[in-house]
């Protein structure tokens, strides 16, 4: 073997000892870096639940296919809710303070919006179209928050903000507010929301009242009537959600009970 091929043999076999240990380097370089983390699966959202009715049934007691539980039906002491297309109307009980309601069936959420619009030809009396939230009703028991818009258009309208503690008469106002700012009329709409102890009422787009209570916790959206005669008022439209829902400052102190 020549000087000049052994060389060239040395540099050849160092060159291909280079490049093993490059590989092996490499390769454990790689190794050790870290992996990219795994975001971790984001919880599934609750649903949210949303029913919105211009009532297109002529029902005697409001049931739209089993969506409304009817306060007289179930709770047997109050007032049921009948329907033609495009109105529902109350039809209070014997009783004084026996008001008419219907609830939505299902399960929902605790933070609760209910919207109405407004429907009133005549009026005597005291009559009310109420907003009903966090409710529930059984035999002998209709209990949960109810927001009552008075229909008069003078300085006797008012705003009522009330807890119904379960039996007939038994309720605890938590807001009376009077004048005829309060009045509603045809085409008004009246909104109330619940977050969680808060309870918010708007008409027309502008906050009017606000309270907070801790009893109930859970219950369901609806709506329902004080008295007045059948058909003389009521509402055209009702929508009701569990869809978050941020909580609004209240649009004036006095307004906080």
């Amino acid at each position: 073997m020549s000087f000049n091929r052994l060389v060239y043999n040395t540099r050849f076999a160092a060159l291909i000892l280079a490049a093993a240990l490059t590989v092996v380097f490499t390769g454990c370089s790689s190794s050790t870096k870290e992996k990219p983390s795994v975001s971790a699966t984001p919880p599934t959202p609750a649903p949210v639940n949303t029913y919105t009715t211009n009532f297109p049934l002529k029902e005697s007691t409001i049931s739209e296919g089993g969506r409304w539980i009817d306060a007289k039906s179930v709770g047997l002491d109050w007032g049921n809710v009948s329907t033609t297309p495009g109105l529902a109307v109350g039809h209070a009980g014997p009783k004084r303070f026996a008001d008419s309601a219907a609830l939505l069936s299902g399960t929902w959420g605790p933070n609760q919006s209910v919207e109405e619009v407004v429907y009133s030809k005549k009026t005597v009396r005291y009559p009310e179209v109420s907003l009903r939230l966090r409710s529930d009703v059984s035999a002998h028991n209709c209990q949960g928050y109810e927001i009552s818009y008075s229909l008069k258009s003078d300085d006797t309208a008012y705003l009522i903000m009330v807890r119904w503690n379960g039996g007939l008469a038994d309720f605890t106002y938590l807001a009376q507010l009077h004048g005829k700012q309060y009045g509603i009329k045809t085409e008004d709409v009246v909104k109330a929301t619940i977050v969680g102890n808060v309870i918010t009422t708007y008409k027309n787009g502008v906050q009017m009242g606000q309270v907070t209570d801790n009893t109930y916790l859970t219950g369901r959206p609806g709506f329902g009537f004080n008295e007045g005669i059948n058909g003389d008022y009521g509402i055209t439209r009702f929508t009701a959600t569990d869809a978050p829902i941020a909580t609004p400052p209240p649009a004036n102190p006095a307004d906080t009970k």
